[in-house]
């Protein structure tokens, strides 16, 4: 029985429920969401750290915002969470992009409205800064007393689209909201950084590597400024089914949306839109020094691109999607097919070498955020390096960092995300 930190997740009808053992502590979190990973993502960035430890950080509403029509999908005004640097971080910057799923129709998108993710009228006032965001040396080394700025996700598509749905009193302003961030960081001092790093977890990896040119483009060239996707990597694959569903699914975003015009030109010119949303066709010409970070066996794309009910009538899929360890032969066959997928998507970009790799073969998603697997006693690791280091290895030149597990099962450092 190989040795690994199972995080579980619970699923009920409706609600989601989750209830995860760390250690001898049990934390159980109840949230209505579109989507069981995006519920768990903020919560599950506590594990493995003390509740009354944790380092909470107020919302910040960007108050100029609206009058740059920069606003969430229901109108309100976009914000971040801002936690100052000091000593010599004071002038580094550390900008994460909050992720969580996108909307592509005007049923989703008004669902989405009503929640955290479309409103700042749902936002938490706070929230706990863990994993790459935490203030604490032993648990952040690198990045410990930077600015560290998390910019909440409320416009559904990468912070890509600018457009609006009048009848149904949408405003898909994500471009926008990104602008109006940036400017007002910079207008806090982030102007001075002499180093500066733009990272993000999920949509907001995505997001990372969408706008990490245009980040870089911010500072002068004497500033160090490299971008970090942390469980961005989402593949244009087929399906159990034979479909396309997330293909489906991002086309959907991409037109409703008007992001179009937002997505790299650099692509645009010689892809469609919808291609120019998958990450794969983007990462060969990102200019700026960028580090992927993805597991191989991303829990949110077998839940919902690979195989997802809608492709899966049947149900052949649904023990092996909720739990790895109950998946057939063929199932698991399947998956390391779609390892290979990802393996051949990042070729190219992992011959230059200003670029960073650290692709695990876990059965999770967002290992930045959270602080079991960011750096921890027993956190994930390649060739026993964690993953915080090997990515401030990269960001400070100590060393070049092209890490590639081998395939399931052979990791028994992983913490697999597992739902009932």
């Amino acid at each position: 029985m190989e040795m690994e930190r199972v995080l579980w997740v619970g699923i009920a009808i409706g609600l989601v429920f989750s209830n995860w053992v760390v250690g001898y502590e049990q934390y159980h979190f109840n949230e209505t969401e579109l989507s069981l990973l995006e519920a768990h993502e903020a919560s599950l960035s506590y594990a493995g750290t003390e509740r009354n430890n944790l380092l909470l950080v107020g919302l910040t509403l960007i108050q100029n915002a609206a009058a740059k029509g920069a606003v969430c999908l229901d109108g309100t005004l976009p914000g971040y969470h801002w936690h100052r640097g000091y000593g010599s971080g004071a002038n580094s910057w550390l900008i994460n992009l909050e992720g969580g799923g996108w909307c592509n129709n005007i049923r989703t998108c008004v669902y989405r409205k009503k929640t955290r993710r479309g409103s700042s009228d749902f936002m938490e006032k706070e929230i706990p800064f863990t994993g790459i965001l935490s203030n604490k040396a032993e648990e952040n080394p690198d990045f410990f007393n930077w600015n560290r700025v998390k910019l909440r996700y409320c416009d559904g598509a990468s912070f890509t689209g600018d457009s609006e749905d009048e009848t149904a009193e949408l405003q898909f302003r994500g471009q926008r909201i990104w602008a109006a961030a940036m400017e007002d960081l910079m207008s806090k001092g982030m102007r001075f950084a002499n180093q500066a790093l733009l990272s993000g977890c999920s949509a907001g990896g995505l997001a990372t590597i969408i706008h990490c040119d245009e980040f870089r483009g911010l500072f002068p060239r004497t500033t160090k400024v490299k971008c970090l996707s942390d469980a961005g990597l989402f593949l244009d694959v087929i399906d159990v089914s034979g479909g396309h569903t997330l293909r489906n699914l991002y086309s959907g975003v991409v037109g409703l949306q008007g992001a179009q015009k937002n997505l790299p030109q650099i692509c645009t010119n010689h892809l469609d839109p919808i291609s120019c949303f998958f990450p794969q066709n983007l990462i060969a010409s990102v200019k700026t020094p960028l580090f992927i970070l993805n597991a191989a066996y991303d829990s949110w794309q077998i839940q919902s691109s690979l195989a997802p009910p809608s492709a899966d009538p049947h149900g052949y899929w649904q023990q092996c999607r909720l739990n790895h360890a109950k998946c057939t032969g063929p199932q698991i066959q399947f998956l390391q097919g779609f390892r290979n997928h990802m393996l051949n998507a990042i070729k190219y970009f992992s011959r230059s070498k200003q670029n960073g790799l650290f692709i695990n073969s876990c059965f999770s998603h967002c290992q930045t955020e959270r602080q079991d697997t960011w750096f921890a006693d027993n956190s994930p690791v390649i060739r026993n390096k964690a993953i915080a280091l090997a990515v401030g290895d990269w960001y400070f030149d100590r060393a070049g960092v092209k890490a590639i597990d081998c395939p399931y099962p052979c990791d028994n450092t992983c913490h697999h995300l597992i739902f009932r």
